[in-house]
């Protein structure tokens, strides 16, 4: 199954300044279809918590910005195993931690967390949080990612240290704290907590918290060998515009939401 209401710009292989010929994100024809989408690869991404071991428990939450009504946002049930959900237990919770829309209840933490950061950020239209181990072990070390390779250096000078942790977030003011620490950043890296990453989309934000994840596993393993040699200044600036660049970031999730929506085309459920 596939979105069908989605219609794709004429022409849609853009060369851009990574030199990949890269499609753009689709547009729609009504905002009906945008949240269809939305939801549709909100409910991907959450099985791909799933299917590579993201979860944690009751932990952890992905969000979407509503494209019509902007201060309320889809997130996925508390309770509910991210490898179970499907687009029709998804949650639309407005700005006062209310569920507008759905049949189960909000994670408080997910309310406090996620409402700040759609609020704070205009262009954070999509956030994702998980406990995970690499990322969780980085925080323990008070540490962030160094550009170690390609991948790490997408965080570089676009990340930053949460270090004033106070129990579970399940209060506002520490939500409102938490988004304005990560700013305009693409990560926040919560010690002591997790992790969270943002972007213009769901297929963005949760390509970076993968990618995250997976570059804190190296940068631990390659510490635990012997002394670790970060590129230059200059190195990891270039290795940023090209494999941080937001389009490539989007174009990446594609790949997962093939693999996802193959495995596992129940999730798109209605």
């Amino acid at each position: 199954m596939t979105d069908t209401a989605v219609h794709e710009r004429a022409g849609y292989l853009a060369d851009t300044h990574t030199g990949l010929p890269l499609p753009t994100p689709p547009v729609f024809e009504s905002v009906d279809d945008e949240r269809r989408h939305h939801k549709q690869r909100l409910a991907a991404a959450l099985r791909l918590f799933g299917k590579y071991g993201y979860g944690e428990g009751i932990s952890g939450h992905i969000s979407v910005r509503d494209p019509e009504n902007e201060d309320q946002f889809w997130v996925n049930p508390f309770g509910v195993s991210f490898s179970k959900v499907k687009v029709r237990d998804l949650l639309l919770v407005d700005a006062e931690g209310r569920v507008v829309s759905g049949h189960h209840r909000v994670n408080p933490s997910a309310f406090v967390i996620h409402s700040a950061i759609h609020r704070a950020n205009p262009g954070a239209t999509a956030a994702a949080h998980g406990h995970t181990p690499y990322s969780r072990a980085l925080g323990a070390l008070g540490r962030l990612l160094e550009p170690l390779d390609q991948e790490s250096a997408i965080f570089y000078r676009n990340q930053v240290l949460y270090d004033a942790y106070e129990g579970p977030s399940i209060n506002v003011e520490q939500g409102q704290d938490i988004a304005a620490e990560l700013g305009d950043n693409r990560a926040i890296l919560l010690r002591h907590h997790g992790l969270i990453t943002v972007g213009g989309s769901v297929d963005e934000a949760v390509h970076w918290f993968f990618t995250y994840e997976s570059a804190a596993h190296v940068q631990l393993l390659a510490a635990a060998a012997g002394e670790v040699k970060p590129m230059s200044d200059a190195q990891a600036v270039a290795a940023r515009d090209g494999f941080g660049d937001r389009q490539l970031g989007w174009f990446s999730f594609q790949l997962l939401w093939d693999e996802i929506t193959s495995e596992q085309p129940d999730l798109l459920e209605e």
